[in-house]
């Protein structure tokens, strides 16, 4: 114990250190080599990747993963580049993870229970909150473009002006419910279609509660032992977790440099303290309103929100997102329901990110909207942003749909795309965190939080009880 909190003690002299000494080479005249300068900014990523070794936790991996992959990134940017690959590997690898996980537990969650009027009851109680809280996140977000004025002033790169879009499909309304259900299972899992496996494996569950216990039972027993074996696939893939994200942050700073952060600071910043004031102006109270224990939630969602930020991708975070609400008392039934859908129709983040982006095309392109425009530009996104997820560069959909509907260029939106990968990053972690909460809300709107915790400890308690009477 001794020990690691030396390491940590080096690790934060060393940092402060070598800030200082950068700041000297900055501002002063003293000529400081650069082989000193890299290797004072080394230094404690050393001191910290020794403590991760003694720490031996995924989430102490998982930080000095990212410090050393930005560091990494800045220093050898033309290595970096090509560390996309580690990455990928990595959400593939995950992605065959999530169709026969969701299948598992949403089956046997349905099946296993037979209370259909439940599954019924959890879908509306999911989607009326998933609603309330995404139209809260709109709002924030419209807000706190307004305030920071970003985009106003910002001079426009000639290529941006002038170029291209990639090419997207518009989505009317019948494509979105087309969308929910499928035609083909087989080719929803080959495309990654979230929403409609859950779709597909709510209703087989419903099927199999329906029919005789002679031919329920066996395929029971099958989804609850694939739900136990991809739950262990899930560990195994985590352990590759901290390279993943050292590669994911390295090729975003190779690629795009620590510059990028300079020339649209405003709308990053903006986001990222819109994302923060959300987070702790609204999940914050429901975790404090319901008494759900605030550092335990934080402790069960860190690891599964670092992952999400570090590879912008929700996927990514969601069988370790599962598991870790199951452990911290939300049974399986609700959170194998609940977050699935929640990738459909709960994306917090991302639906605070449409709002700013909306309003910073306009901005950019030096168009004033009045308040009554842009509160009707938020309904229209509160209706056309859901169920869309599943489509590719949906954003991109929704923000060219939006804009056009409005009579704005989408040129401006190429400033956007240009560094639409360090937003993703906050956005998609905060997808992760507001979905993780959806499922301890409906559990203790169901009365079922710590449901089965309990009973454990109560059977544990009546167990020592007998055997005090006996002795």
């Amino acid at each position: 114990m001794r020990y690691t909190k030396r390491l940590l003690i080096c690790f934060f002299i060393s940092l402060t250190f070598a800030v200082a000494i950068h700041l000297a080479d900055h501002f002063t005249s003293v000529g400081i080599p650069l082989w000193l300068l890299i290797f004072f900014r080394w230094l404690p990523i050393v001191f910290y990747f020794l403590y991760a070794c003694k720490k031996k936790q995924l989430t102490t991996w998982i930080f000095v993963s990212m410090l050393a992959g930005v560091e990494f990134g800045y220093d050898v940017p033309i290595i970096a580049k090509e560390l996309n690959i580690v990455s990928q590997i990595f959400i593939r690898l995950v992605k065959t993870i999530i169709a026969p996980l969701l299948f598992g537990t949403l089956v046997t969650g349905i099946a296993g229970h037979a209370n259909l009027k439940q599954v019924g009851r959890m879908g509306w109680k999911s989607l009326l909150y998933f609603e309330i809280i995404s139209t809260i996140a709109l709002f924030i977000g419209l807000a706190a473009i307004n305030i920071s004025g970003a985009g106003l002033g910002v001079k426009v790169p000639e290529a941006m002006a002038h170029g291209t879009l990639p090419e997207v499909q518009a989505q009317s309304w019948r494509d979105i419910m087309l969308h929910v259900f499928p035609d083909n299972i087989a080719r929803s899992i080959a495309e990654g279609q979230v929403l409609q496996i859950v779709v597909f494996s709510i209703l087989f569950g419903i099927a199999l509660a329906m029919v005789k216990e002679q031919y329920r039972s066996p395929m029971l027993r099958f989804t609850d032992s694939l739900t136990a074996v991809m739950f262990k696939f899930t560990n195994m893939v985590m352990l590759f977790a901290p390279f993943a994200v050292f590669a994911a942050i390295a090729y975003s700073v190779g690629h795009m440099g620590l510059g990028v952060l300079l020339n649209l600071f405003q709308l990053l910043g903006t986001l990222y303290i819109a994302l923060i004031v959300f987070l702790l102006g609204v999940l914050l109270p429901i975790l404090l309103i319901l008494k759900i224990p605030v550092r335990s939630f934080m402790k069960a969602v860190a690891e599964p929100a670092i992952i999400a930020f570090a590879t912008t991708s929700s996927e990514s975070a969601l069988p370790l997102a599962m598991e870790n609400m199951e452990r911290f008392g939300v049974p399986r039934k609700i959170v194998s329901f609940v977050i699935p859908t929640g990738y459909s129709f709960n994306l917090d983040g991302t639906t605070l990110y449409l709002a700013m982006a909306s309003i910073f095309v306009a901005h950019m392109a030096g168009i004033r909207l009045s308040i009554e425009t842009q509160i009707i530009m938020m309904v229209t996104l509160m209706l056309t942003s859901k169920g869309v997820a599943g489509v590719p560069r949906a954003s991109l959909v929704i923000l060219l749909g939006t804009a056009t509907s409005f009579g704005l260029p989408t040129w401006p939106i190429f400033i956007i795309l240009g560094i639409d990968e360090l937003m993703d990053m906050a956005r998609t972690a905060t997808n992760v965190i507001g979905n993780c909460l959806a499922t301890v809300v409906i559990a203790k709107w169901e009365g079922e939080f710590g449901k089965e915790g309990q009973e454990t400890r109560d059977e544990r308690r009546r167990t020592r009880d007998e055997g005090r009477k006996k002795n």
